[in-house]
């Protein structure tokens, strides 16, 4: 019944062989080749030596300075060190001191006083048993056994916690100090009053008019309502201020320069409830009289006016505002010079209702890059770092739109912590210091870059599929373990900025397995490089298919549009559970295939977002030349397009035309495994998954050409834009040639609803109605994708 190959067991056996190589290849190419730096006149370290210390892990003290060994000595850097020292709050430092060896490098001796006590037990009082687990975390880092007494940082501790509890609802919550206070104690105790978990009953407003709804305010709000006062809707008074800040912000965009908003609180008798209420005072909607730039010597006031995107006669925008001011500063700041620009927005007497927005421009002395100082990376590789201030350079021009790009480069990695609403986030700043040389101070604080995901889908393509992933942001594949504590501290395995992925999708029709590495900056050049192997199982209606096989790919984006990439890859491809009377295109290729396959991409992406685009494209070309069992090429083209019709007064609400098509061609030696179908959810609705295309025999048999066009107009239903209405004319065929013969059309409606508790991904519900099809098509009036990822 089924066929077989005499030769099958050793093609694969060469075949894993081969794998087994390129892996190797491809994680030697990832490695930073390490260059000799030659130290000239400059002053290297020797050794680096703590003097005082008795009871502070010497190890634990060594990781908070930036002076180390086989580094360029720095003074600067040395009293910096003793700053963190002193932060870390492990002991007192004193002074520094250098001793000359006879080699002609120095010994950096840092002299400290260790704290009188050491905290020999922390012990958290009436709190309970899941918040303590948390609270040991909030405090590890300072306070727990073995390090020494600090009463300052066991005072602050005291706020941090009852922070913490106050987040988790807990709005009456109180903290004291009970040990820990005294030079004596060798217990820190903390007294913990938790209170109860206040939750939000309900959210008003009061005194908006035309703008906005309450319904299209709640979505410009971070507090939600609990459903049936007991799940969700957790009281945090720090978020319900920031709304404060953001309805704000919100009005201010939308013309209302003059708006004022204050929030009130009800508690109910037991103090778990709070009715929250927010007043709004819109004031004037105003709209912009005049807009200018004054105050410039360097630059005229046309080149500068050239600049704004506020007009004459629209309604005042804040945030357009902000734009401007920020597209002078980068203009002067990219020209080499540096300037202090600021609005100012002034009511106009004689018309009532308008503002005159003028930009005032102090010009400053140009600046240059002194000493580029990075602080912060306990982990990560310095020059991972570095080479995100590609234009921030010692010696170069101080450009000072660098330092915010740099700032946004960094804050992408991804590695690194990101709370802006509590200051916490990658800064480049330059130092006020004498002279024309600017010294950068780059600041970052260490994150968990490590995740684990589970997650399930759900479409009527592919049936049930679960999705369980292992990632790592700032994987270094050569960073191994030197003692227990790089793995207790997590220091092994990472710092090099790449990325490592182990994912597993089981599922009813499909299952894949994948282990990918990813360097994005291979040897510090603009290039990434991808290197994955996987397995993958699918089962379809005419025959079950396994792949193994690996892939690299090397990138490289030209521009934010333009990119391009080369790959190759290398699959042995199982067909099986074949029926004995299907025809050859499936009889032909039963057993093991191999496919070797080197490639080239370019794309150009105009996107205004991954998730819904409402503006811009994107194009791709991709040609594959195939070797192996069977040799031929493939070449595929899609383009998408994305067109607002209709918005909201606040940009909200858009109505966005979508049209998107795809070519592919595949030649003549193409096995039914590489062909093209159609049908089903992503491609022409209305038809079944692979339910269009050449037919032999009853069997789909698939075809070396194929065109998709569609056509969708997207409307949102609800304010916050989670739900919206789709309309949709899909149409395109699947030939064994290059032609068209047998065009199909369909048309239909269908609904998205976005959850954020089950991610990122829309769930999608389709209808489709064939309305011109070929007698061997198979149809299906319902498509629909749901997926769930946490």
């Amino acid at each position: 019944m089924y066929g077989t190959n005499g030769a099958s067991e050793m093609k694969v056996s060469a075949f894993r062989m081969f794998l087994t190589l390129l892996g190797l290849a491809g994680l030697c190419l990832a490695q930073r080749s390490s260059l000799a730096q030659e130290a000239g006149n400059r002053v290297i370290v020797a050794n680096v030596y703590l003097d005082g210390v008795r009871n502070v892990p010497i190890e634990r003290a060594l990781l908070e300075l930036h002076t180390k060994p086989g580094r360029e000595y720095s003074q600067a850097e040395a009293y910096r060190d003793i700053d963190r020292l002193a932060a870390s709050g492990l002991c007192r430092p004193l002074a520094v001191k250098t001793v000359a060896t006879s080699d002609g490098r120095v010994d950096v001796i840092f002299v400290v006083k260790e704290h009188r006590s050491v905290v020999r037990e922390v012990i958290f009082k009436h709190a309970r048993l899941g918040d303590i687990k948390e609270m040991k975390n909030l405090t590890r880092t300072r306070i727990r056994r073995g390090m020494p007494l600090n009463k300052e940082l066991n005072q602050l501790a005291c706020f941090e916690i009852q922070d913490y509890l106050k987040k988790q609802g807990h709005y009456f919550a109180n903290v004291s100090l009970e040990e820990g206070q005294n030079d004596g104690d060798t217990r820190v105790v903390f007294n913990i009053t938790e209170g109860p978990k206040v939750r939000v009953r309900s959210v008003e407003f009061t005194g908006q008019k035309e703008l906005a709804s309450s319904a299209r305010l709640r979505t410009q709000i971070e507090t939600s309502r609990s459903f049936l006062q007991t799940w969700g809707g957790t009281f945090n008074p720090a978020v319900v201020d920031h709304d404060v800040v953001k309805l704000s912000e919100y009005y201010r965009n939308n013309g209302y320069h003059k708006i004022n908003v204050s929030r009130e609180l009800h508690f109910s008798a037991d103090m778990q409830y709070v009715d929250i209420v927010y007043h709004i005072q819109e004031g004037e909607r105003f709209r912009v009289y005049d807009a200018g730039v004054i105050g410039s010597k360097n630059h005229t006031v046309e080149q500068l006016s050239s600049f704004l995107t506020i007009k004459k006669g629209e309604f005042f925008n804040a945030k357009s505002v902000n734009d401007d001011v920020r597209n002078l500063t980068d203009y002067i700041g990219y020209r080499g010079y540096m300037a202090d620009v600021r609005e100012l927005i002034t009511e106009v007497p004689e018309q009532p209702g308008f503002v005159r927005v003028q930009y005032v421009v102090e010009d400053k002395p140009m600046a240059y890059v002194g000493q580029v100082i990075i602080v912060g990376n306990t982990v990560t590789q310095e020059r991972v770092i570095r080479r995100m201030l590609e234009g921030i350079q010692p010696g170069q021009v101080l450009r000072y739109p660098e330092l915010r790009a740099a700032e946004r480069d960094l804050a992408r990695l991804s590695i690194f912590e990101m709370k802006p609403e509590l200051g916490i986030r990658p800064t480049v700043q330059a130092l006020d210091t004498p002279g024309p040389f600017k010294d950068i101070l780059v600041k970052v604080q260490e994150t968990r870059t490590g995740s684990f995901m589970l997650g399930a889908g759900l479409n009527s393509s592919s049936g049930l599929v679960g999705n369980i992933v292992l990632n790592e942001r700032n994987f270094d594949l050569f960073r191994y373990p030197t003692s227990l504590a790089d793995l207790w501290e997590g220091r092994a395995f990472r710092g090099a900025g790449q990325e490592f992925r182990i994912e597993a999708m089981p599922g009813t029709a499909i299952q894949r397995y994948t282990v990918s590495v990813r360097e994005p900056y291979l040897f510090d050049r603009p290039y990434s490089l991808l290197t994955s192997a996987y397995y993958r199982d699918r089962i379809f209606n005419e025959y079950t298919e396994g792949r193994l096989g690996g892939r690299v790919n090397l990138g490289h984006q030209f521009t934010k549009e333009w990119g391009a990439s080369v790959g190759f890859r290398a699959e042995d491809v199982n067909v099986r559970n074949v029926a004995a009377f299907a025809p050859p295109d499936y009889t032909s290729v039963l057993g093991h295939s191999s496919i070797f396959a080197p490639g080239v991409t370019v794309a150009w992406d105009t996107r205004d977002s991954f998730l819904r685009p409402t503006e811009g494209g994107r194009v791709e070309f991709s040609y594959e030349q195939v070797f192996g069992s069977n040799s031929f090429p493939i070449l595929n083209a899609e383009a998408s397009r994305y067109f607002t019709l209709w918005q909201r007064p606040d940009g909200s609400g858009k109505h966005v035309v979508v049209a998107r098509t795809q070519m592919s061609w595949a030649g003549d030696d193409a096995p039914v495994y590489e062909r093209f179908f159609a049908g089903g959810y992503m491609s022409l609705r209305g038809f079944q998954f692979r339910g269009i295309g050449p037919n032999t025999g009853g069997f789909m048999v698939g075809g070396r050409f194929q065109w998709i066009n569609t056509l969708e107009y997207q409307i949102p239903i609800r304010a916050n834009d989670n739900l919206y209405f789709v309309a949709f004319l899909d149409s395109g065929t699947v030939e064994n040639n290059f032609g068209i013969n047998d065009y199909r059309v369909s048309a239909g409606f269908g609904l998205r609803i976005s959850v954020p508790m089950m991610g990122p991904v829309p769930i999608a519900l389709d209808f489709g109605f064939p309305i011109v099809k070929s007698s061997t098509d198979i149809t299906q009036l319902f498509t629909f994708g749901v997926g769930i990822y946490r």
